[in-house]
């Protein structure tokens, strides 16, 4: 069983950054492939990355160039760094954790998640 807990998101303006953490209960972290998705009002749950435990990551097109996702195993803990954000990134970001070992895109691989975090880009 894990359990994931989000944090970082907020309000920022259009061309800001915003650092969002999560946080991993649990054993066996880095046998876990990461990923962030994101859902704005009135749309369906979006892919914006994942990363493997060995660091391999994949990006939605939609950020490429713009996020970077990292994660520190020592401490059970994967990032988003989000940088030249734009409004439409404005959205519920969950973190989720899949016992997949190779990086997947899609949300049916995905065994458990987060809360989520709102992360809001004002114009």
């Amino acid at each position: 069983q894990v359990q994931l807990v989000e944090s970082g998101g907020g309000l920022v303006q259009a061309g800001g950054s915003l650092r969002l953490s999560c946080a991993a209960s649990g054993r066996a972290f880095s046998n876990y492939c990461m990923g962030w998705f994101r859902q704005a009002p009135g749309k369906e749950r979006e892919f914006v990355g994942a990363i493997t435990g060995s660091g391999s990551t994949l990006y939605a097109d939609s950020v490429k160039g713009r996020f970077t996702i990292s994660r520190d195993n020592s401490k059970n803990t994967m990032y988003l760094q989000m940088n030249s954000l734009k409004p439409e990134d404005t959205a519920v970001y969950y973190c989720a954790a899949s016992s997949s070992r190779v990086v997947a895109a899609s949300a049916v691989f995905y065994d458990y998640w987060g809360q989520g975090t709102q992360v809001t880009v004002s114009s």
